[in-house]
């Protein structure tokens, strides 16, 4: 028995052992030798595109089509080692140029009132369908939530028989007995109540079939989600692990973590599945959008471990990219947020510069900002983030914000251009300067440029940063940052142009386009 039990655990890790290092292979079977040392195992190792296998659809494959297997395959497993060693920070750059792409239909919130942008998601099993705001300085994917689900009289349907006399049953019997008539079935009418969903809007988890939530008690809880701000309050072990999480602007949501699936649109016409995404189900916000039936959430498009651009560039390429059209647009006018290859239409030459991850943000190397051709006096600290300075992409953020040495050097070079126009002296929410907009040409502002290190030159155009506010109002639309920190490039500033997301190559990339 001992003998038999030592040969059954060695089998064991010699199977878990040839699984691990030759996916690629197969093992097509195995007999058992006796020798004076004991027994030992023999199994054939034969490659899973062998002729063979045909039937079975692993062989007959060409070459290129083989390689291509062989990179994908080797790709997956070499990211699924490193979130497993919790390595999720480098994403490898040997991506194949066949991966999928999927694309999400995105819009600005102008018609909301916001303005942010919101990016429709599938969330659940059925799928419940909600445009959440694109945020990539939140990791976190989270949804409005309703625990509570319809009543079973949902239809609020009722009926109600009409009421005969016993004399008209009585002569409508004898009519059809003396005429032998078809029988006919009189219809009842009905009082229908208006449909009350209590889940319009808000996303319902007991609907969703593939939704769990994350215990307190669990690992998870503790360890994996302490970034995101789970609490430790734990009154029973099956209870949900709570977050409360606070943003650098103030607002904050409370609720508890789940995971779930997401559909996503595949650009060959098929559907694709994002399993066991870690969400977030919010039950209350402070201080933050008040969201309406439209608008149910946070897309997190921040970098962090187990978040939806975690395992979504695994799948799709390495890469994401969104092209953000006039922030006064309406809902009609739509574009795509788009992980793999991009398809927008570019009005200039794709420029690079690199991209530095701090989790969850999106650091950019900007070297220094020009306006009307003038380099600016701006200490060099002001962009260096090991001096704790730096910028950052955000497209949750409106307006871009820059600490006080880049602001005044950029405000002063700007109001030297709008020297002839009429200041307003309403208060515009902080920023500083306001004016008319009647005869005002922006032909006559100094153009404004970002220059990125290695050579790249983001020039927005002047409507991203002279900005409308009011009717015949128009202001700079540049807020300052008292004291150190890092700047903030907004969403308008990065308004009609693409940017490209690569996180193989660690590159950002940006053109301009009309995104629409």
């Amino acid at each position: 028995m001992r003998r038999r039990m030592q040969w059954s655990i060695s089998s064991q890790i010699l199977m878990i052992i040839i699984s691990f290092f030759f996916i690629p292979i197969i093992v097509h079977g195995f007999n058992v030798e006796k020798d004076h040392e004991g027994h030992k195992v023999k199994l054939e190792l034969v490659h899973r595109h062998n002729a063979r296998f045909a039937k079975h659809g692993g062989g007959n494959l060409n070459k290129v089509e083989a390689i291509k297997g062989f990179i994908h395959r080797d790709y997956i497993r070499r990211m699924r080692m490193n979130q497993r060693w919790g390595l999720y920070h480098p994403i490898s750059s040997h991506r194949r140029k066949g991966f999928e792409t999927f694309q999400m239909s995105m819009h600005a919130g102008a018609d909301y009132g916001f303005g942010e942008y919101f990016v429709q998601v599938q969330v659940g099993t059925p799928s419940q369908k909600f445009w959440l705001v694109a945020d990539t300085g939140n990791e976190l994917t989270w949804f409005n939530c309703k625990d509570a689900l319809e009543t079973k009289n949902h239809s609020g349907v009722r009926k109600r028989h009409k009421k005969s006399s016993k004399k008209k049953s009585k002569s409508r019997h004898k009519s059809r007995s003396r005429s032998k008539k078809k029988k006919t079935r009189t219809r009842t009418k009905t009082r229908v109540r208006a449909k009350t969903n209590p889940c319009n809007g808000v996303f319902c988890p007991k609907r969703s079939g593939s939704f769990q939530a994350v215990t307190c008690s669990s690992d998870k809880c503790k360890f994996d989600l302490s970034n995101l701000f789970s609490l430790t309050e734990c009154p029973r072990p099956s209870d949900p692990c709570q977050y409360d999480i606070s943003y650098i602007d103030g607002s904050s949501a409370k609720g508890y973590f789940g995971t779930d699936t997401i559909t996503v649109d595949l650009t060959n016409g098929k559907k694709g599945k994002l399993h066991n995404l870690t969400i977030g189900c919010t039950k209350s916000v402070l201080n933050g959008i008040t969201f309406n039936q439209e608008t149910g959430g946070i897309l997190g498009l921040g970098y962090g471990k187990d978040s939806f651009v975690d395992k979504s560039v695994i799948e799709y390429g390495g890469k994401f990219s969104y092209c953000l059209m006039d922030h006064l647009s309406n809902k009609n006018v739509s574009n795509y947020l788009t992980f793999g290859s991009y398809n927008a239409k570019l009005l200039g030459e794709m420029q690079t510069s690199e991209l530095l991850l701090f989790p969850p943000f999106y650091g950019v190397n900007i070297t220094g900002i020009s306006v009307g051709g003038q380099m600016l006096k701006i200490p060099s600290q002001v962009w260096d983030f090991d001096a704790k300075g730096g910028v950052i992409l955000d497209s949750g953020t409106t307006l871009t914000q820059l600490i006080e040495p880049a602001y005044v050097a950029v405000f002063e070079a700007l109001t030297k251009s709008l020297t002839k126009v009429n200041k307003v002296s309403d208060d515009f929410g902080g920023l500083e300067f306001c004016f008319s907009s009647e005869g005002f040409n922006m032909s006559t502002v100094a153009k404004l440029v970002f220059h990125f290190g290695g050579g790249a030159n983001f020039e927005p155009p002047v409507k991203s940063y002279i900005i409308d506010v009011a009717p015949g109002v128009k202001c700079i639309g540049i807020i300052v940052i008292n004291g150190p920190g890092v700047s903030v490039m907004g969403n308008i500033m990065q308004q009609n142009h693409l940017w490209e997301f690569d996180l193989a190559q660690y590159t950002v990339g940006f053109a301009p386009s009309t995104c629409t």
